[in-house]
């Protein structure tokens, strides 16, 4: 019989403190996640993202396979690990690493037990309370820093990268983002049809993109794919490039047996006219714009004699662009 025996770190007795001189490099945010860069399998790791909430040290199999480890040093996992929702993961083994944990000036390198997990997420790696109770660290949210001791007693601080915090937040969103599928099952008895509604999740890169210009149009592809499997994309996209519609011109119609909005109003409440709004000059243009590409594509019309009038709801998608949600009649 085989006993494991993991070996413990001595851990100085150091007093961790934050204070309000480590606020003045921060940029002001709302509960912005911690991630910080760490050395392991000799080599920076940059998205590590210090989750105080999980129970295990977990490194995706993609980063895995970018660090080149042998699947061969795969130790067999007995436990279960489960996300947010009480979905089971899939883990492949553990593997234990050296792993440094440096501010530029002082460093602490000890053993790490990671799960190799095999999920799509915008992190490299998930740091959990394992790690950060076996160097002794304490991490702050609102001073966007984590603290710990060295073996000589120094205290090492690591500042988190707000604006790779940003990016990976929102590239993790797209990972959780998912469609609607429909389905009509044969009439019952009563010649009622069904309909299933089930939620399916759309496939997003998982990370950083790389841009390709197919066809005098940019595509976005997943920067883990290699040079072969990109050129085999490219292929297929150009082959198929009149599948997608690049604005609302190239959808000239939708049969109203498929889709058709309509308002369910009370014929005897009196309608309430909204008061008119006005925009800037900057929304006015893009309304404007917007209204013309309807127009053209022949999903709305114009009616001169509106009884009722909504103002356009407009503003900026988390990419930073406009986005209108509502279209004037007048």
């Amino acid at each position: 019989m085989t006993v494991e025996v993991q070996q413990v770190d001595q851990t100085p007795d150091v007093d961790l403190v934050f204070t309000r001189a480590d606020l003045q490099d921060i940029i002001p945010h709302d509960n912005d996640p911690m991630v910080i860069s760490v050395v392991t399998a000799g080599r920076n790791v940059h998205r590590v993202l210090v989750d105080q909430g999980s129970s295990a040290d977990v490194m995706f199999l993609m980063t895995f396979n970018q660090l080149q480890l042998s699947t061969n040093r795969l130790r067999p996992y007995t436990g279960c690990l489960y996300g947010f929702a009480g979905d089971q993961v899939e883990v492949r083994g553990h593997i234990e690493l050296r792993t440094t944990f440096t501010d530029g000036t002082t460093s602490r390198t000890t053993n790490i037990r990671y799960c190799a997990v095999n999920a799509p997420s915008a992190y490299n790696i998930l740091l959990g309370r394992p790690a950060l109770n076996r160097i002794g660290a304490i991490a702050s949210t609102r001073h966007m820093k984590i603290k710990l001791p060295s073996l000589e007693g120094v205290v090492i601080t690591i500042r988190s990268d707000q604006k790779e915090a940003k990016r990976c937040y929102e590239n993790n969103l797209k990972t959780k983002r998912g469609v609607f599928v429909v389905t009509t099952r044969p009439p019952r008895e009563d010649g009622v049809f069904r309909v299933e509604i089930a939620w399916e999740n759309r496939p997003e890169p998982a990370g950083d993109v790389v841009e390709r210009e197919i066809g005098g149009k940019t595509f976005k592809l997943g920067w883990s794919l290699s040079q072969e499997s990109q050129d085999q994309v490219v292929e297929v996209i150009a082959r198929h490039l009149d599948a997608f519609a690049w604005s609302a011109s190239y959808m000239p119609g939708i049969d109203p047996d498929f889709l058709c909005h309509r308002l369910t109003l009370d014929p005897q409440v009196r309608p309430v006219r909204q008061r008119r709004r006005k925009f800037n000059e900057e929304r006015h243009l893009f309304v404007r714009e917007e209204t013309k590409k309807l127009l053209k594509a022949g999903h709305i019309r114009v009616i001169q004699y509106p009884k009722w009038l909504a103002n356009v709801a407009c503003g900026l998608a988390p990419k930073g662009h406009w986005c209108m949600w509502q279209v004037v009649f007048c």
